[in-house]
């Protein structure tokens, strides 16, 4: 077992942005403080929950001081919620939560102990199980990023068109985090992000099956339509036409545009997004078309 350092900071962040969760956050927090490795942090960021989220977070940071809770005055949405528990965090490794997965005891020894050994390895996550309202498995996921070539565009290509983005919620260097434009306000906003990551360096798979995400009706995995999406991102965009297509090509050109790579690498991942966007040109076609339509209805 791993505990704290005395007479210094903890060597991992954890932020936890959390919206009406008091359904799942008190096992998701006591899977958190089960860990083996106790030298982290728990920083909670509450988007101005309507529930009981902020009494049940404030009863365990009476109980243990490595939590720090925070309440928005305003729900700011996912994306700067996010945010927040980053740029509020202190350690040298950082890791995303949410409000209702769980993790195994084991899983913060065994992304350390990775990332202190694989110096170019910059995200480490475990394998996934998928688990249903009550916590039963239902089935085996496949992130397959176990990312270890030496090319940055290799690790980007591979990186582009992930799902459920259960790598987002692995341990990551905070110093390479800092380099990246973290999570954008439109949908998708996480899968450009993994994708820079990628930019920076190596993410390595750990064999075990030690991530739970929990799959139920009020995850945002289970919205279905583009304003529910986009609503979660950032409800200053309400009523909004959502420029989906459009913002995930500019996040991906912007990434490879400022990354620490050749003149070379970019041009070939310029030339793959290029091919991408051709393929989805009807939808960033329709994207300005509905623009449009919007703008006209409101001036008459």
């Amino acid at each position: 077992m791993r505990s704290a350092r005395p007479g210094t900071g903890p060597r991992v962040s954890i932020g936890l942005p959390v919206y009406n969760g008091e359904r799942y956050i008190e096992e998701t927090l006591d899977s958190l403080f089960a860990q083996t490795y106790e030298d982290f942090e728990l920083i909670i960021c509450d988007n101005d929950s309507g529930d009981r989220t902020q009494e049940i977070c404030q009863s365990y940071a009476a109980k243990d001081r490595r939590i720090r809770y925070v309440r928005n005055p305003t729900n700011l949405g996912a994306a700067k919620n996010y945010s927040l528990t980053f740029e509020l965090s202190s350690g040298e490794y950082f890791r995303w939560a949410t409000c209702d997965d769980l993790v195994a005891a084991t899983s913060l020894e065994r992304c350390v102990e990775v990332l202190d050994r694989e110096l170019s390895t910059i995200l480490v996550y475990p394998k996934t199980k998928l688990i249903d309202e009550r916590g039963q498995v239902i089935s085996e996921y496949d992130d397959g990023l176990h990312l270890q070539s030496s090319r940055a565009s290799e690790r980007f290509i591979s990186a582009l068109g992930v799902d459920l983005v259960n790598v987002i919620y692995g341990l990551i260097r905070a110093a390479s985090l800092r380099k990246t434009a973290m999570i954008g306000n439109f949908i998708g906003a996480d899968t450009a992000l993994i994708a820079e990551l990628a930019l920076y360096g190596k993410f390595w798979e750990i064999p075990e099956f030690l991530f739970y995400r929990r799959i139920h009706g009020g995850a945002y995995s289970q919205l279905k339509s583009i304003d529910q999406q986009q609503n979660f991102f950032d409800p200053n965009t309400r009523g909004q036409v959502a420029f989906t297509q459009w913002q995930y090509f500019w996040a991906r050109f912007r990434a490879v545009s400022k990354a620490p790579i050749s003149v070379a690498e970019k041009l070939r991942l310029a030339l793959c997004l290029m091919h991408r966007a051709y393929w989805r040109h009807a939808e960033l076609t329709g994207e300005i078309i509905a623009a449009m339509r919007q703008t006209i209805r409101k001036s008459v």
